[in-house]
């Protein structure tokens, strides 16, 4: 039995929570911007790379892990963000760590076999476990929880946590809930190795290192055309948000919109684990400040979700803060509000590897909304490839199967 905390919510109504939503302006934040970005960027070591081997194009998670590894691999290496380092996706999304692929172990075996489905849970283990030995203050291993909102989302983690217990990973049962929450989840997955982020102020420290291994950061530099590097190789780092630089693959890694509120603080610690349920469409925890963090609600307006424009919508606002509210069975102020864009693929595999009809154009993306871990992880993959070591799993993440799938 869980026991989440003392607050007198009772099962959540989504449409009643909506009618609730009528009575005010739902569009009165304190901030339309990032709580993570909210936090000063500290200064970092300004570096100059003169005729780089391999630019890299986006300052996110995924391009820092990169642009890291490239340059401890002795390349001079240039990096580009058309805003500043950590002001995409990677410090804009719900702060989560977790392992694996965006699809459950259990589906995800269905998919690649389950030989190479425990190497890719594994490998996203020792990332976290990188992670945290990188990130400093700006991660916490707490674990996380997928959470029940009914019998056949029961069914479906209580197959995932058979599926990883025989296969030896860490996992947990958790069999209902204590009130008032046990009119709202009906059992939980807990993930053990997964954790929280401060995901800005850990990529700006990712970055802070890659600029003291030698790599230059251009900010505020967008580039459009890859004619000016000459024979240097190129990685785009871009995941959802569209470069223009892919070929043929460009927009079939599919730009989503997601968004998150971050409410004001509130004293009672109620849900220090990440908590996601509904197939990833809920998802919430609370920062160390107090505040909850709280995002998805897509499937309130499915289709305008999948566009790369970065704007807050009404109706998914809405949503979050009836959901918010009626969690903790009172008003909360929302101080903070924002959206970003990730990248999704249809068979929830990361696309990793050379690009397609070009010459010298590799690409790491396609994380499915599970960016934090798989992109620090798939940036360190990229770069292991561009540099002519030994790089697992390109077979599965190939770029090219986006130009052969059906539809």
């Amino acid at each position: 039995m869980l026991i989440l905390g003392d607050v007198a919510a009772t099962g959540f109504s989504l449409s009643a929570g909506l009618e609730r939503c009528e009575a005010r302006d739902t569009r009165r934040i304190s901030r339309m911007a990032s709580y993570w970005l909210s936090e000063t960027a500290l200064p970092r070591t300004a570096a100059v790379v003169e005729d780089p081997d391999v630019v890299v194009i986006g300052g996110g998670v995924t391009g820092c892990a990169a642009a890291l590894r490239l340059a401890e691999a002795g390349r001079r290496v240039r990096l580009y963000d058309a805003r500043a380092v950590a002001e995409g996706a990677s410090g804009r999304n719900g702060g989560f760590a977790l392992r694996g692929m965006p699809a459950a172990f259990d589906v995800t075996a269905e998919s690649v076999g389950e030989e190479t489905a425990r190497a890719l849970t594994a490998w996203t283990e020792r990332a976290i476990d990188t992670i945290e030995s990188l990130a400093g203050d700006a991660f916490r291993r707490v674990g996380s929880l997928r959470i029940a909102v009914d019998d056949e989302e029961r069914d479906e983690l209580r197959a995932e946590y058979e599926a990883l217990t025989g296969a030896g990973f860490a996992a947990e049962w958790v069999d209902g809930y204590e009130p008032p929450f046990d009119t709202r989840f009906t059992a939980a997955l807990r993930h053990v190795p997964d954790g929280v982020l401060q995901p800005a102020r850990w990529v700006r420290r990712l970055a802070g290192l890659a600029a003291e291994a030698g790599v230059e950061i251009r900010e505020r530099e967008r580039i459009d055309s890859l004619d000016e590097f000459g024979g240097a190789t190129v990685v785009v780092c871009t995941d959802g948000y569209p470069s223009g630089l892919l070929g043929p693959i460009e927009g079939l890694i599919i730009p989503t919109r997601g968004q998150v509120i971050a409410t004001e603080p509130i004293p009672e610690r109620i849900f220090e684990v990440p908590h996601y349920g509904r197939h990833g469409f809920d998802y919430w925890h609370q920062a160390e400040d107090g505040r909850i963090v709280a995002g998805g609600f897509r499937d309130v307006s499915f289709d305008a979700e999948f566009t790369a424009d970065e704007q807050l919508t009404e109706p998914v606002q809405r949503a979050l803060h009836a959901f918010v509210n009626d969690l903790l069975g009172r008003e909360l102020r929302v101080d903070y509000a924002w959206p970003g864009i990730f990248g999704m693929v249809m068979d929830f595999l990361p696309v990793v590897g050379r690009v397609p009809e070009l010459e010298n154009v590799w690409v790491a993306g396609g994380y499915s909304g599970h960016g934090n871990v798989l992109g620090f992880a798939c940036g360190e993959l990229v770069a292991r490839a561009v540099a002519g070591e030994d790089a697992p799993f390109l077979d599965v993440f190939d770029p090219a199967r986006l130009l052969n799938a059906d539809g």
